[in-house]
């Protein structure tokens, strides 16, 4: 995960930092620098989406195998196991939650 937060956070500077050159860029005229900045806002929000992506991709998984493991534990009667699986699965589901597109 710290990976993806890694990626996310660098996204969100390299949007940020973009969209203040473009905004330089517009208020002096220079249309290079406005260019230049709109493509690293682009680039930032991109990379922050991918990271978003990633982190609902292993969200998803863990709700399957928590959804597994509940099952599993319900059939054969172990009670831990079903709430250990029930945890796993609204873990997984938090993590898609709280990485939703823009």
């Amino acid at each position: 995960m710290a990976h993806n937060q890694t990626n996310r956070g660098e996204g969100s500077a390299k949007e940020l930092g973009g969209k203040i050159k473009k905004t330089v860029g517009k208020l002096t005229g220079n249309e290079r620098m406005e260019a230049e900045g709109h493509a690293k806002e682009l680039e930032g929000k991109t990379q922050k989406e991918a990271a978003k992506a990633a982190e609902r991709a292993k969200g998803a998984g863990q709700e399957l195998i928590g959804k597994a493991k509940n099952r599993v534990g319900q059939v054969i009667d172990d009670e831990q196991m079903a709430a250990e699986g029930k945890a796993k699965e609204l873990e997984g589901t938090a993590r898609q939650n709280m990485n939703k597109p823009s």
